[in-house]
């Protein structure tokens, strides 16, 4: 992408980072578009949170540059963050202070306090009768909201949110998804989170990039994820001659064969009439929506399978 790329506002280019001679991140690259609600997945360790500091100019990368509406982090950083807000690892707060309080200091640390709008932000995360409490009677999910009161108040275009679900209630989470779809829907704000928690990505992002070892291993839109294979649930004996006859129809076995892959456009009734024909006895054929889940338990299991022949 160019750097002058008008739908883009978030772009990881070629980025690697190594700890203590142990990649964090190898060659990542991505794009986010403006507008787009955009998840980035992996477990534990993935590289995920080393992205995003370095979209934040908090981590330098050894090799390969971050751009925020056009804007390197690493060569204009002021010019890059100016245009983001974010929530990063555990939001910091004085606790002796009231969120009122806190929000004035940190304010004041990016150039003034504007009291109006941040009455305004405190009111749209819900805050508004306990924003005058000392931060250290707060729950969670109100730290969580003061956070993003803070991220939301120099007004930006881009929200940079690190696990922001992270040990909520589902009450909490649900409040949070809502919110940032309501953001998007009303602001046009982007947004780019990290997560682990799959069914929350798939309500609500757009396009999501899964890391694994710090390299991306996919990318790509939700919308299409049912559609680019075809799953089924079968129940059928003998095991190995139904195995044998899924490979014949490019079919691939999934938890311990309860599930099966087959390609695109594969008609559920041709393997039906194959099982049969082989003398397999069919107990039950039903396809499976393929979920987000399904996709990075796929991409993650092929490599584990790849890295297990070498």
């Amino acid at each position: 992408m160019s750097e002058t790329d008008p739908e883009v506002i978030l772009e990881a280019v070629n980025l690697s980072k190594s700890f203590g001679g142990k990649p964090a991140l190898q060659d990542l690259s991505f794009s986010v578009r403006r507008g787009e609600i955009f998840g980035l997945l992996g477990h534990n360790g993935a590289g995920k949170s080393t992205a995003l500091g370095i979209f934040l100019g908090m981590v330098e990368p050894d090799g390969g540059e971050a751009r925020i509406g056009g804007e390197s982090v690493q060569r204009r950083r002021e010019r890059a963050l100016r245009q983001a807000g974010a929530i990063f690892e555990a939001p910091a707060f004085y606790d002796y202070l009231s969120g009122w309080e806190n929000l004035k200091v940190l304010m004041s640390y990016s150039g003034g306090f504007d009291a109006d709008a941040a009455q305004q932000v405190v009111e749209e995360v819900d805050l508004s009768d306990r924003v005058h409490s000392r931060v250290s009677s707060y729950s969670h999910g109100m730290r969580q909201r003061l956070a993003l009161a803070q991220a939301l108040l120099p007004e930006p275009r881009l929200l940079l949110l690190d696990e922001p679900t992270d040990g909520l209630d589902p009450e909490g989470i649900k409040w949070f998804r809502d919110f940032i779809l309501r953001l998007r829907a009303e602001r046009g704000i982007t947004v780019l989170f990290n997560s682990h928690l799959l069914p929350e990505v798939e309500q609500m992002c757009d396009r999501v990039a899964i890391v694994r070892r710090g390299r991306k291993v996919y990318d790509g839109e939700l919308a299409g994820i049912a559609d680019d294979h075809v799953k089924l649930e079968i129940e059928a004996d003998p095991a190995g001659q139904a195995s044998a006859c899924y490979r014949k129809l490019g079919g691939r076995e999934l938890e311990e064969g309860r599930r099966v892959i087959f390609p695109e456009g594969t008609d559920p009734a041709e393997v039906a009439r194959a099982l049969i024909k082989a003398g397999v006895d069919l107990r039950k054929l039903i396809p499976v929506r393929r979920s987000l889940e399904d996709v990075y338990l796929e991409v993650i299991g092929c490599l584990d399978g790849e890295e297990g022949e070498q």
